[in-house]
């Protein structure tokens, strides 16, 4: 089933769309990032920053540690926090996972965190139940859909692959919308920082379908060298991921690429932003300059 951004009215009756008494109220607000050295959460933390507005990250190396399997690490760094960019790690695909964003959101606002913004998958069934333990909470909320991102093949999973020079995933020729995580970013701050998009769900895709075979071709023009994309079976690649000490349910995964739920565009960045989101090229051609896939 394919997933449309949703347009929900906001039904906080504190809420205000005056931007500027937005961002006043903001002024003075502590945000606690969750995976704040992500690769989402690094850039919403350091423009946050940038702007002059307080950051806690929250992570298991943070001053105070965050830690999603430790409850009693969530008090601690909720402390004097006005909201939160919630991001779960390893997925919230993942078993469990909804039932921990939901105790997590009510301990939120049981704290006093009064926004919470969600980064979610898009058309993936589990993702959403995560969304509705969270919407639950009473919290003014904003779900934040994201296709896969352009950094996975530069700052996570496909890094290695590239400089192999060779993708053998389980994708056979599906295609999938990458969004870059600087735009995502952008969006979470903007959620975070105005009243507008309280109560509402964004989903955020790039400009344009992409199978890992064009992926492979646009890595091989930025790069100067050859990369391949070979598909293989999930069998196979539940063997490499074994191999690699990776929990295999991230095979599991790819059937959200497979199965053509996510084979279109949506239009949240736009929406958000009131600007086109960024191309796979540039993404490329920028990553291969900070020398990131030389071997």
């Amino acid at each position: 089933m394919t997933q449309k951004t949703q347009h929900t009215q906001p039904t906080h009756s504190a809420q205000t769309t005056d931007s500027t008494a937005s961002t006043a109220s903001t002024a003075s607000a502590t945000t606690l990032v969750i995976g704040g050295n992500g690769k989402t959460g690094r850039r919403v933390a350091e423009t946050l920053a940038a702007r002059g507005l307080p950051v806690r990250v929250g992570s298991r190396s943070g001053e105070p540690p965050f830690d999603w399997n430790r409850p009693d690490t969530w008090g601690p760094a909720l402390e004097s926090i006005d909201r939160v960019y919630v991001t779960y790690y390893p997925d919230l695909a993942f078993p469990g996972a909804a039932e921990q964003v939901g105790a997590f959101s009510e301990a939120a606002v049981a704290a006093g965190a009064r926004r919470l913004v969600l980064l979610s998958g898009r058309g993936e069934e589990a993702a959403q139940r995560a969304e509705e333990k969270l919407k639950a909470s009473g919290a003014d909320w904003t779900v934040v859909r994201a296709a896969w991102f352009n950094q996975n093949f530069d700052e996570s999973f496909f890094l290695d692959p590239v400089l192999a020079g060779e993708f053998a995933l389980p994708t056979a020729d599906a295609v999938e919308p990458f969004v870059d995580a600087g735009d995502i970013a952008d969006v979470v701050v903007a959620a975070l920082t105005d009243d507008r998009h309280i109560g509402r769900t964004y989903e955020l895709t790039g400009p344009r379908l992409l199978s890992f075979h064009d992926v492979a071709a646009e890595l091989s023009k930025a790069t100067g060298r050859e990369i391949t994309y070979a598909p293989v079976s999930g069998e196979t690649y539940r063997a490499v991921l074994r191999e690699h000490g990776l929990p295999e349910d991230f095979a599991d995964l790819f059937t959200l690429i497979l199965d053509g739920r996510n084979a279109h565009l949506a239009h949240g960045v736009e929406e958000v932003l009131g600007r086109a989101p960024r191309d796979f090229a540039d993404f490329a051609r920028e990553a291969a300059a900070t020398g990131v896939w030389n071997v």
